[in-house]
């Protein structure tokens, strides 16, 4: 899409594209997508919803989330690489349809989340791309 033609992130209706289209490449990610695979199992549509009201508070404040998303992390066996990977994927997919500043926040969210989770993990984080 044109950078011209890209939009903000409006609504839950944007987040659900960007949730969606971001997992359905992390499931095929060679790195990613068997750490997912081995905590979500066939609970995907659980975990896409979960996914949805995370964002949805994150980025508006709409409080239909309940969770420690830290501690559903903590036992995974990451690395660095792990993050790097899912920033990556995150920023193309927000590239695919967003530019604004709402997008921009939600970028620094998840880059955010990501050195708050290495940092308590204990795991050196890898040099990532950051746009903003």
């Amino acid at each position: 899409m044109d950078m011209h033609m890209l939009k903000d992130i409006e609504g839950r209706e944007d987040i659900v594209w960007l949730v969606d289209n971001f997992y359905a490449k992390v499931r095929e990610d060679a790195l990613l997508a068997p750490v997912f695979a081995s905590r979500i199992h066939d609970t995907w549509d659980a975990h896409l919803e979960t996914m949805y009201n995370f964002w949805n508070m994150a980025i508006f404040g709409v409080r239909d989330y309940q969770g420690n998303p830290f501690s559903r992390h903590v036992t995974l066996p990451l690395e660095g690489e792990h993050f790097n990977r899912w920033l990556q994927l995150f920023s193309a997919t927000l590239d695919e349809r967003f530019a604004g500043p709402v997008t921009d926040d939600v970028r620094r969210k998840a880059h955010g989340i990501a050195a708050t989770f290495q940092a308590r993990m204990n795991i050196r984080p890898q040099d990532t791309v950051f746009k903003s």
